[in-house]
């Protein structure tokens, strides 16, 4: 999925999408997804000037966008449904290096479990293969107001 088609199951919108494209999809199982880390995003002006750092939780937030189109997916909904993913859970989360201009995200969640209109993933982000970060999500669908 290239942005354009991000953007047909997120309801994110810049400056939040943290998505930049989907790589694969297996319904019911896994995503793998991008963030491409510019330095023209608007969050390293405050953290920090001079030494950027991609704050952690948005780097769990991006996690939870990547499980937000795997939710999507799997479930045969899109936000056009008036249906949206909301995060209620985050455990287990670790920093383990940091993410600074120029890196490139890849962010891989697995559908753990589903429970009626609760599911719970669990995240990777990594950096040319090293680990990054990760964590449990749990997310919630519930009718998007509009």
């Amino acid at each position: 999925m290239d942005q354009i088609e991000v953007r047909n199951y997120l309801p994110h919108r810049y400056p939040f999408l943290l998505i930049d494209r989907v790589l694969s999809v297996e319904v019911g199982k896994s995503v793998v997804a991008i963030k491409n880390v510019s330095n023209n995003e608007p969050f390293f002006n405050g953290h920090f000037p001079n030494q950027p750092i991609m704050p952690g939780v948005l780097i769990i937030e991006a996690l939870a966008q990547a499980a937000g189109v795997l939710g999507f997916v799997s479930q045969g909904k899109r936000p056009s449904d008036n249906s949206m993913y909301v995060l209620c859970g985050v455990d287990k989360a670790r920093f383990k290096r940091r993410v600074v201009p120029g890196d490139q995200l890849e962010l891989t969640a697995t559908l753990v479990a589903v429970k009626r209109n609760i599911l719970k993933f669990s995240g990777e982000a990594r950096v040319n293969g090293e680990l990054a970060a990760s964590a449990e999500l749990i997310v919630a669908e519930q009718p998007r107001e509009e």
